[in-house]
Formats: structure tokens, C-alpha cells, sequence
């Protein structure tokens, strides 16, 4: 009938994967000084976003400097003729030793790393195969869902490709969901963001050995679109879950649903 037909293709395109993530409002030079938080609320580190055009490529950094930790991570992308993520890194620094420090080359598909064990810093590099525009990893996942965020609101479920580590890298197919319009609590504000999920499709045998959370981000609703907050492990599954928040100052609560959660016309 047309109803069962028009059922199916609808399912078809909940679970339809992005060929690319399309790209209309292009960035340019910005700045901020977001938290890195526990889920509690308290402040971790001190962050400083900067993120500038530079041979045509959208770069960012991001940076968080705690009591004796660093973090620095950094990306770049292409913002033409859709958003693609062309590099990748993360240097964690922890009483001023390198602790581990992990890099990802798209076009070429290398990925290199180095992790502090217990008595020697490891290191690999290895080979990945990931589709141009479908694989992100980081804050690339954040720009990502800028990029959809029309589709994700609409109620479409959108498959990506993410480069993890563990420490060593495996990429993973996840899904992109929205999960509602949240109040946010920060800095003594309220403020309304829209909740993106990032789920990892970890096959159910592997799950037995490996439990790989899934992260959550946060966008203002109103144009342009900006980031709110994140919530996830910071670079491996087994890192706890932590917090970056927009504004620095405190408290951050938990973000809660306004009204009802799920798909908005």
C-alpha cells in the first residue's frame, strides 16, 4: 500500500548514511576560553579556543591547562565544497611529561601515536581507511554536527566514520542522533541548546570487552550556530567523562530537557 511504502522509505531515510556533510556558512577567525570540567561541576583546567584561515584551511586549536596537566588539540578542515576534516592531534603533557600524544593524517591515512605505559612510552603508527567528508574525530565532530543539524532535528539518524584510540586507532562507525532541546546551566545562566548525540556502533561481541560511552554535544539553536558544551570521554573509552563548557565561570550543571525530548517540527 502507499502507506507501508511510504513507511519504508521513511526508515530508509532515518538510517541513511551522509555522503558529505554540507557546508553553507563558512568560519572564519574566532576566540574563547571554554572550561574543561568534571560531570560534578568542578573546573578541571582552563581552556583557550582560537581557531583562524590559513592557506585556505579553517584551523582550530584548543588548549586546557590545569594544575599539572596540558591538553592541546588541534584540527584542520576543509571548508569547500563541504566540510572536511584533513588533520587531527592531541598532545596531553602531565607534570610536565608527555603522557600520551596521538595525531591523524586523513589524506594519507596515517595515524601516530605515543602513550606513557608503566615504565616506557610506547609508541605505533599505522594505517587507517577512511572516506573523505564521512570521518571526523575530536571537535571535528562538533563542526560536523553544525553542518547537519537541520537534518539531526528533523529526526534523520546520520552515519559517520570516527577515528578512536585505545590506545592504538580503530575507526568505528557511530551515528548522529538528536536527543532534544535542554536547558544549560553555566556560569550562573540558563541557557537553551540543542543536544546532539554521538553513538559509537560498537559490535555486540566487542562490547564485551571494550564499553565505548557516547558523547554529547551542545549547540545554540539560534543563527549562528555555535558550541554550547560537550560531554564524553576526553581521547581513549577508558578516560572518565568530562565536561567543556562555553562560558568558564561557575557553576555548570546537568542540562535537562525543556519540556519534552525527542524530534521538533
Amino acid at each position: 500500500s502507499v502507506t507501508v511504502r511510504a513507511a519504508l522509505v521513511a526508515c530508509l531515510l532515518l538510517a541513511m548514511p551522509a555522503a558529505a556533510v554540507e557546508w553553507t556558512s563558512f568560519e572564519g577567525p574566532a576566540r574563547g576560553f571554554p572550561a574543561l570540567r568534571d560531570l560534578a561541576g568542578k573546573k578541571l583546567a582552563d581552556g583557550d579556543f582560537t581557531q583562524w584561515i590559513e592557506n585556505g584551511a579553517l584551523h582550530i586549536r584548543i588548549t586546557y591547562v590545569g594544575e599539572s596537566r596540558r591538553i592541546e588539540e588541534q584540527a584542520v578542515f576543509r571548508q569547500k565544497p563541504e566540510l572536511i576534516q584533513d588533520a587531527w592531534s592531541l598532545r596531553e603533557m602531565r607534570n610536565g611529561k608527555l603522557y600520551r600524544q596521538f595525531e591523524v593524517n586523513f589524506k594519507s591515512g596515517l595515524v601516530t601515536g605515543k602513550k606513557q605505559e608503566e615504565t616506557e612510552l610506547e609508541e605505533f603508527s599505522e594505517k587507517i581507511d577512511v572516506e573523505a567528508g564521512r570521518a571526523f574525530v575530536g571537535f571535528g565532530f562538533t563542526m560536523a554536527i553544525k553542518g547537519l543539524q537541520k537534518r539531526l532535528i528533523r529526526g534523520e539518524h546520520v552515519e559517520l566514520q570516527a577515528v578512536g584510540f585505545s590506545p592504538k586507532p580503530r575507526v568505528v562507525d557511530v551515528e548522529l542522533s538528536y536527543g532534544g532541546l535542554d536547558s544549560v546551566r553555566m556560569s550562573g545562566r540558563v541557557l537553551q541548546g540543542e543536544h546532539f548525540i554521538v553513538h559509537p556502533k560498537i559490535p555486540r561481541i566487542a562490547r564485551l570487552f571494550v564499553e565505548v560511552p557516547d558523547h554529547h554535544i551542545w549547540l545554540t539553536g539560534s543563527a549562528p550556530v555555535s558550541f554550547l558544551r560537550w560531554e564524553g570521554p576526553l581521547a581513549e573509552p577508558s578516560d572518565p567523562i568530562t565536561r567543556v563548557d562555553l562560558l568558564p565561570g561557575g557553576p555548570s550543571e546537568a542540562a535537562a530537557p525543556v519540556g519534552t525530548t525527542g524530534r521538533r517540527n
